[in-house]
């Protein structure tokens, strides 16, 4: 069970997408977990053949339980998560073996008729609070297994087709389920913050960034797109990120074991807020890599599956830095607070006219301020003006990005 999350000490196993014998290799989905930030995938990081399936779905364990053993192309047993001296839970029944339409594990199919649905924890609390008829859902995930969002779904159409035949009642209260999702969610992020509070010692840097020469070339780069391909500020704020960091490497890493570890790649957490409350920041990998026209992809994958509660492990675990924009809720200023154990988060508020003065003249600009929170541990303020510095330098040159 890998950790997912600061402070976060146990996960249920959903489902699993696999089954003994089957071949995998790094990077594929073999298990869903439920955690207090949604259902995560969880990939696999070896390759080989399933050995043993360890957890039956619907378990809670804590997280370095094993959950699983892959036998390498050598025939070594290696834990899926390669966490030694973690207790193993007694093996279930082996399962049936697959059918032709379950060969790929990846896939799902649906239900055969008469086979027992697979029900995620998460999705039967929330079809016992909103009165859903579990039997009328059809799931969606992993060998149709019914999630949350199958449940929500249902209880949306149901809605619908109330509303269609009596005026609509009055709006009602948060379902107890999804108030208990939301403050498990609260709780975990408290415990994050306040953890931060108490062991980071933050130094805040802030600098303000004329955003004429981006906006104009980001405006006439959109004129020349269709509408689906036309790029966000948000891109362009990530990437001048990731390559400020280049520059800047002191900041790009965590704060272990009493000591800074830099990380060669870039990894940058975007911060995105859900409909239900609560925070996510998944990690875009190699952000600094990425075109602007990846990283607009990656945006336009990544924040409808952080909303329907879609991410993977990687995503939840890789993040080397963090970057929050509150700019579209009208915040000119953020201060924010590092994400253990992460060393530096970059805050972005709302692009707004201001007087600006250049070479003796006054004029009004559109001015971007941009805020720096780094660990005092592992860096100083030089190191953090040099990165707001570049910061800077990239967003007056949007071109290159």
């Amino acid at each position: 069970m890998p950790s997912l999350g600061t402070d976060m000490e146990a996960g249920t196993l959903v489902v699993w997408n696999v089954r003994p014998g089957d071949r995998v290799k790094r990077g594929d989905i073999i298990a869903d977990v439920e955690t207090d930030k949604g259902i995560i995938e969880i990939e696999v990081f070896e390759d080989g053949v399933i050995d043993r399936l360890l957890v039956p779905p619907g378990t809670e364990v804590p997280v370095g339980t094993v959950l699983a053993l892959i036998r390498s192309e050598d025939g070594l047993a290696a834990a899926t998560n390669a966490t030694a001296a973690a207790p193993v839970l007694g093996e279930p029944p082996p399962p049936a073996q697959p059918s032709a339409a379950e060969a790929h594990p990846l896939q799902a199919p649906r239900p055969e008729p008469g086979k027992r649905v697979r029900i995620s924890p998460l999705a039967r609390r929330f079809a016992a609070e909103l009165g859903v008829d579990l039997s009328t859902v059809q799931g969606t995930g992993p060998e149709g297994a019914i999630e949350r969002a199958d449940v929500e779904r249902a209880a949306a159409a149901a809605t619908r087709r109330a509303a269609a035949q009596v005026p609509p009642p009055p709006a009602p209260a948060v379902p107890p389920a999804a108030a208990e999702f939301q403050a498990g969610m609260r709780r975990a992020i408290a415990a994050a913050m306040a953890r931060a509070n108490r062991e980071i010692p933050h130094y805040y840097l802030q600098t303000r960034i004329d955003m004429s020469r981006a906006l104009r070339w980001l405006e006439a780069e959109n004129t020349k797109r269709a509408l689906k391909d036309r790029l966000l500020p948000a891109v362009l704020l990530i990437k001048a990120v990731a390559c400020a960091l280049g520059e800047v490497p002191e900041l790009n890493g965590y704060w272990l074991d009493d000591r800074p570890q830099l990380q060669e790649a870039i990894h940058i957490g975007f911060a995105i807020a859900l409909r239900q409350g609560g925070l996510v920041a998944p990690a875009i990998h190699h952000a600094d890599l990425k075109s602007l026209d990846e990283l607009m992809e990656t945006l336009r994958d990544l924040i409808p599956r952080v909303r329907a509660g879609r991410l993977r492990s990687s995503e939840m675990t890789a993040a080397t830095v963090t970057v929050t924009s509150l700019g579209d809720l009208g915040v000119e200023t953020v201060y924010g607070v590092i994400n253990p154990p992460q060393v530096a988060l970059v805050g972005f508020g709302k692009i707004m006219e201001q007087p600006w003065a250049e070479q003796g003249m006054l004029g009004v600009r559109p001015i971007l301020t941009a805020t720096l929170a780094a660990d005092h541990r592992a860096t100083d303020g030089s190191q953090g003006a040099r990165f707001l510095e570049a910061l800077n330098r990239y967003l007056q040159e949007a071109a290159t990005l």
